[in-house]
């Protein structure tokens, strides 16, 4: 007669945590959940998918200046010279970093506009700051406030991204460009 298994105490520990989580994230809990297919998800990889999505609900809706300690600050583009604002971007920069702050499609702006554009939209921006180390904010530099995608195809699509947006939109995608300053920023892993 075969002996009977005895799981070890770290995977109980695991199991117990799985229902501490499944517990604790149930009242935020809707239909898109469902999508999820636990059934084929290890339950320490489930654990950890419940533990981020419990600390998105947690988080609290900050600006992201307010990240920071003291605050994050710029001053007016309009007060510095042109190597002044080269070297306080890539300080800024390095320091959203820092906080798991990606800046992605930056490539067609100047210095000048990208500090503008920090300054203006990002620092004041409300977004909730979820501490899981593994969690990367995206800003996408090329989107507008009114949804226009003009700058994301003329500088990032590819052909395919393209040709859907033709087929969507029944008219033919702005010229394609090279970005006009490139730039090696910081990216998640």
């Amino acid at each position: 007669m075969p002996l009977a298994r005895h799981p070890d105490p770290e995977e109980v520990d695991c199991l117990l945590r799985n229902g501490e989580l499944r517990t604790a994230i149930e009242p935020y809990l809707d239909e898109s959940i469902w999508e999820v297919d636990f059934r084929s998800m290890p339950t320490p990889a489930e654990n950890r998918f419940l533990e981020s999505m419990l600390a998105w609900e947690l988080a609290p809706l900050t600006p992201i200046a307010r990240w920071f300690e003291p605050q994050l600050a710029l001053q007016p583009a309009c007060t510095l010279d042109d190597d002044q604002i080269h070297e306080r971007l890539w300080q800024t920069i390095d320091t959203l970093y820092e906080k798991r702050i990606v800046l992605d499609y930056t490539d067609h702006l100047s210095d000048r506009d990208l500090y503008a554009l920090i300054r203006r939209d990002i620092l004041p921006a409300k977004i909730k700051q979820v501490d899981v180390p593994d969690n990367y904010v995206h800003w996408d530099c090329s989107a507008t406030t009114d949804g226009d995608q003009t700058v994301w195809l003329i500088y990032y699509a590819n052909d395919d991204e393209r040709d859907e947006w033709r087929l969507e939109e029944g008219r033919d995608p702005p010229s394609k460009q090279v970005p006009p300053y490139p730039r090696a920023l910081p990216v998640a892993p």
